[in-house]
């Protein structure tokens, strides 16, 4: 049975469904399999609400949260496909999916772009000796195809019947543009190559997932017995039918987050007009039936019209799947609900955060909220507060005071009660540690903290080091790029330096007199004709690392007194007098560091197949990598699995073509940027993040930062020849729709305060910069 539960809060679902859990008893459970499709954020959340002791609290859960399998929505499909189909007939990796298919991609295009209906690729990758040109392009096709095999299946079973269409909602076909026809070329080119693999693809899993299931009698052993899906706020087409089919045998409860507890349909702007028609929740009393266009803002409320886009046509989406009267009855005789929608009254009734949600709850235009509510005194109100700065650096300055006053204010206010999110937390990541991270825990003004969704290239050593190594055929190796290799701990274990050592050699460095370049055949392509003359004067190899490193091994061999020898030059090379002594065993661990460069250098400027590329990487990690610490021991052995799955990948899609350095390096170093479930996410701390979908969780206090124009929301158009931003359907992902719907989850989970920041005025003239168009929203609906 699927049950679809409407929720305004989310501490009212796990009050409701805490209680309907508890009547499970304890031998129940073992015969039980939860399965929780939602993102890691709500999956921490819901656990610690869950267990939290009943009576603990009014949002209390049940007291215990075990026997849970948590799953994001794609890899729960999966799992119900093997279930149902059987492991033989669906693989773990299947020939489409986004890391085979690049490298497919990559074997195929050269040899298609030649032929008729390929052109405008053909043009694009011309002059692609380092075939960066190619890789990009294969990257982003992938993922489109990857997208298309989820949400327009029916294109791609068009494509391979030979019919060169698209497909809208409504099943009326139109024939491709002529300069576009190459993607349906392109899919039936890859069904080609891939042969009787090519019936494994998504899409065809999914088909045959949906005519097998209804032939079952019995469950599926490795089907659960429950499904519960939390804080979604958008399905594909595919997930729903997924979860609709699985109803037969499997217990599916759909939490669907509903900003309004009435229809709001019609609340759309002219442009977007769709059915009106209310199939679960009925209209507001008193709202006229129906409505003109020129009508519709005066009987609704402008924020959730303009933001709230996404979550409507998500809620239509489900609700034309839904039945609640098969379901509703058995509900009401055992007490509980099926439509949880409470007021906001955590913030006071006379609180604007409070009345901003009240409104949007129940769906109040503005001249209705002028009567509801009394007028708001802006020196007491704090619930909802606007900063101006002058630089991200100040923005996080005024958030950490602002903190304080706020943990002064209210003693029952703890870091874990508070979340911070920004469009782009590894923009502020530096920020947030200068200012968060600058006092001790010893002094009472520090606030713990955890920084999450921050790409480990941009905050492990180790990372860094390796993304160094990978460029440094075009880096000048100036002493600061190498000091600062030398500063990752993972290096100098493996070479055998240490901390306390650095400053001496740093010396030595500067005394021998380097600067740039590793040797004089390094330097040759930087310097173009001044380093042809150079040769000619034999002096291209000064203020080199090499030439620096002979000075130091010369000036140890000869010593220091003068009186010993009679010529202090040799060969040209003077002498460095300072290394003696013990303290001369440093340039041990500098000259094996400076021959596995060079070594190095020489090895990647060789294209290779993969394989090499694998036996080429593995020793790069063991000849400059070593570290015993628990994260960079995570790190490089997540580099090893990604290095294999690359190689897997492109043994599966047969690619034995040479590979230049930069296209692997691009590769391999884009699978750190991957979110991984590891990051800590609620912590017990305050909490930095990045704002996402599927992160409406309650705080106490919510901080907004980041929210200027043209950072919020953030501008990612689509590419040129994505033919679903042509013709959206319900379901389908809107990036500018994803950020709007997110503010107005923000302002909804906000409990106590909402703290929105913005970098309004130029730090160099002062000059006024506009705040993003849903802060100035906001602001407007505030002030009228």
């Amino acid at each position: 049975m699927l049950i679809t539960f409407v929720i305004c809060g989310l501490f009212a679902l796990v009050t409701d469904w805490g209680r309907w859990d508890g009547r499970i008893s304890a031998a129940g459970w073992a015969s039980l399999l939860y399965n929780g499709l939602l993102a890691y954020g709500i999956a921490q959340w819901l656990k610690l609400a869950l267990a939290t002791a009943p009576g603990a609290s009014p949002d209390a859960g049940c007291g215990i949260a075990a026997a849970f399998d948590m799953l994001l929505p794609s890899n729960f499909m999966w799992r119900a496909y093997r279930a149902v189909l059987g492991p033989s007939a669906v693989a773990e990796v299947l020939p489409f999916d986004k890391p085979l298919l690049i490298w497919r991609l990559m074997r195929l295009l050269p040899t298609l772009t030649p032929q008729t209906g390929f052109e405008p690729l053909a043009v694009f990758l011309r002059d692609d000796p380092q075939l960066r040109k190619r890789y990009q392009l294969a990257d982003k096709i992938a993922d489109l195809f990857d997208q298309y095999q989820v949400y327009r299946a029916d294109w791609l079973d068009a494509w391979a019947s030979g019919h060169d269409v698209l497909i809208n909602l409504h099943g009326q076909s139109r024939a491709l543009e002529p300069h576009l026809r190459w993607q349906a070329l392109l899919w039936r080119a890859l069904l080609q190559d891939a042969g009787m693999a090519s019936h494994t693809s998504r899409a065809a899993v999914h088909q045959q997932f949906l005519r097998t299931l209804p032939t079952l009698t019995d469950r599926p052993a490795r089907l659960p017995r429950r499904v519960s899906v939390f804080g979604l706020s958008s399905l594909p087409s595919q997930s729903l039918e997924v979860l609709r089919a699985i109803s037969k045998f499997t217990q599916v409860l759909l939490c669907v987050h509903n900003p309004c507890q009435h229809n709001w349909a019609d609340v759309v702007s002219a442009q977007d007009l769709a059915r009106r028609t209310a199939t679960r929740h009925a209209r507001k009393p008193g709202l006229p039936l129906p409505l003109s266009d020129e009508d519709l803002h005066l009987h609704a409320h402008p924020l959730l019209a303009s933001w709230g886009k996404q979550g409507r046509d998500y809620i239509r989406f489900v609700d034309e799947a839904d039945t609640p009267d098969n379901y509703r009855p058995l509900f009401q005789a055992a007490g509980h609900r099926i439509d949880l929608f409470e007021a906001h009254a955590d913030s006071g009734p006379g609180r604007l955060l409070n009345q901003l949600q009240d409104d949007i709850l129940n769906l109040r235009p503005v001249h209705e909220t002028r009567a509801q509510w009394p007028a708001v005194d802006p020196q007491h109100d704090r619930s909802v507060r606007f900063h101006v700065v002058h630089s991200i650096q100040r923005e996080v300055e005024v958030l950490h005071d602002q903190l304080l006053a706020a943990f002064n204010a209210d003693d029952t206010l703890h870091p874990r009660d508070i979340i911070v999110m920004v469009p782009d937390v590894n923009q502020y990541a530096p920020h947030i540690e200068a200012v968060f991270g600058l006092l001790p825990a010893s002094d009472p003004r520090h606030i713990p903290f955890s920084i999450a969704d921050k790409s480990q290239r941009h905050q492990s050593p180790v990372a860094f080091a390796l993304e160094f190594l990978l460029s440094v055929s075009d880096s000048r190796l100036a002493v600061s790029q190498m000091m600062d290799l030398l500063d990752v701990p993972a290096v100098r274990q493996r070479f055998g330096l240490d901390a306390g050592s650095l400053p001496l050699l740093r010396r030595w460095i500067q005394q021998a007199h380097i600067r740039w370049g590793l040797d004089a055949r390094h330097r040759q392509p930087f310097m173009g004709d001044l380093g042809n003359q150079e040769v000619q004067g034999g002096q291209r190899e000064q203020n080199t690392w090499m030439q620096g490193l002979k000075r130091m091994l010369l000036g140890y061999a000869v010593g220091a007194d003068p009186t010993q020898r009679t010529d202090r030059d040799w060969h040209g090379i003077e002498p460095l007098a300072e290394v003696a002594g013990l303290d001369a065993a440093l340039v041990g661990p500098l000259d094996r560091l400076l021959r596995a460069l060079e070594s190095w250098m020489h090895t990647v400027s060789q294209p290779a197949t993969p394989a090499v590329w694998g036996q080429r990487l593995q020793a790069l990690m063991a000849d400059f990598l070593h570290s015993e610490a628990p994260q960079d021991a995570a790190l490089l052995l997540q580099l090893h699995n990604s290095l294999q799955q690359w190689l897997q990948a492109c043994e599966v899609a047969q690619l034995q073509e040479e590979l230049p350095l930069s296209v692997v390096r691009d590769h391999w170093l884009t699978q750190l940027d991957q979110p991984h479930l590891a990051q800590r996410f609620m912590g017990g701390q305050l909490t930095f993040a990045t704002l996402m979908p599927m992160r409406a969780i309650p705080f106490r206090m919510v901080c907004l930062l980041g929210m200027a124009d043209g950072e919020f929301p953030r501008a990612r158009p689509p590419l040129d020849f994505d033919l679903m931003a042509r013709d959206l359907r319900p379901g389908d992902r809107s990036r500018r729709e994803d950020d709007r719907y997110l503010f107005l989850e923000a302002l909804l989970s906000a409990r106590e305060r909402l703290h929105i920041s913005w970098v309004g005025k130029s730090i160099q003239d002062n000059a006024q910069r506009p705040p993003s168009v849903l802060v100035s929203q906001l602001r407007d609906h505030i002030a009228a």
